[in-house]
């Protein structure tokens, strides 16, 4: 059986490196020589390879974001606008006079019942106090179509 005198060390190949290594065995006539470092080779960089379903995901990713931020700020600067407009819109529920008419009494004032046969009984309205109308709920007795934000009341629970 005879052994080899020179070890073989396999070849590494990467697509990384520029060159593949090599084994390196010191002669004597080199061992006084100062050894210089070689030039460092580092990885090389490659170019991304982006099929066209990447590029659709990141177009719509982008767009996703930019649609999450537009609608916000579109929606704040019209809230703004609208609240340095004055507001000169009639109420509808009370056509801008302030009152509606009571549903009960139907803005007589007075409730009829009917006791049965042809008896009938009238008495004043209790809801509107005889006067057939209320204040509207909407307006508040003012007449102007209030904002749909100014409509709600907050109250703080705490």
């Amino acid at each position: 059986m005879t052994v080899s005198s020179s070890l073989s060390l396999p070849h590494f190949r990467s697509s990384f490196l520029y060159s593949p290594l090599k084994s390196f065995s010191p002669s004597p006539s080199s061992r006084n020589i100062l050894i210089q470092p070689k030039h460092t080779f580092y990885p090389r960089i490659r170019a991304l390879e982006l099929d066209q379903n990447t590029v659709i995901a990141i177009t719509v990713g982008v767009l996703s974001v930019a649609v999450g931020i537009g609608i916000p700020v579109f929606y704040e600067t019209q809230i703004d606008n609208a609240a340095k407009r004055d507001n000169t819109q009639p109420c509808f529920p009370c056509n801008g006079s302030g009152a509606q008419k009571c549903r009960f009494c139907l803005g007589s004032g007075n409730v009829t019942v009917e006791l049965g046969g042809t008896e009938t009984e009238v008495s004043r309205c209790i809801n509107c106090d005889g006067a057939g109308s209320l204040t509207c709920t909407t307006c508040q007795g003012s007449g102007i179509q209030p904002r749909y934000l100014d409509r709600r009341e907050f109250k703080d629970d705490d």
